[in-house]
């Protein structure tokens, strides 16, 4: 997939006013420091399409970018750490709870993951959150280009083990990305290609 056109529509907190639109969304999630916006922009080329910043969850509304005209891209807070009251976390988790058990439009939903990292429990349980509420999603471990790869291999095989050992029949399908080198853009980007096409033959909405 090539994009073309990749530009910002709405943000807010209320998952009933997200766009009307029937196009395709793909949701990006994560924890805060776990280096969203810049995947974000580098999967779409633009280099402050979404906002980077040295302090965790500066994202803190669902934001909407429409790619190509055709589908949309879905910023959603971090979960997890963020410099934010106990009150704002809280309404964090209602408005990202609502996004997914209401947004008819999500078709998929990417769960990022740092590489470095062992299995995180934060991580594990929205895993398990998306699993049992049956919404479709991948993994995202991002960073590759911190480690080596025989390490992120040892990461994301330590992900595999511990899903498995909790009633996962098999390991979610996931991606490999550095937002450093671009590595993992082309996989993601023709995964969401082949899942529109399907979309469209089939005429989901």
């Amino acid at each position: 997939m090539k994009i073309n056109t990749a530009e910002f529509i709405i943000s807010n907190s209320d998952a009933s006013k997200c766009p009307k639109d029937l196009l395709p969304e793909y949701a990006f999630i994560g924890r805060s420091n776990v280096g969203k916006s810049s995947l974000i922009n580098m999967l779409t080329r633009h280099k402050s399409l979404a906002k980077t910043s040295a302090r965790p969850g500066k994202t803190q509304l669902i934001n909407h970018f429409l790619i190509n005209k055709n589908w949309f891209l879905v910023d959603l807070p971090g979960y997890g750490y963020a410099r934010v009251s106990k009150s704002t976390k809280a309404t964090f988790q209602k408005f990202i709870t609502d996004y997914f058990e209401t947004r008819e439009q999500l078709v998929c939903a990417f769960i990022l993951i740092d590489s470095r990292l062992e299995p995180q429990k934060i991580d594990i349980e929205f895993i398990n959150y998306l699993g049992e509420s049956g919404i479709p999603f991948c993994l995202i471990f991002t960073k590759a280009d911190k480690l080596g790869k025989t390490q992120v291999q040892k990461n994301v095989a330590a992900y595999k083990k511990h899903l498995l050992a909790n009633d996962w029949e098999e390991m979610p399908q996931y991606f490999v990305t550095s937002s450093e080198d671009g590595t993992g853009r082309d996989d993601i980007l023709k995964y969401i290609d082949t899942v529109n096409d399907e979309i469209n033959s089939g005429s989901q909405f």
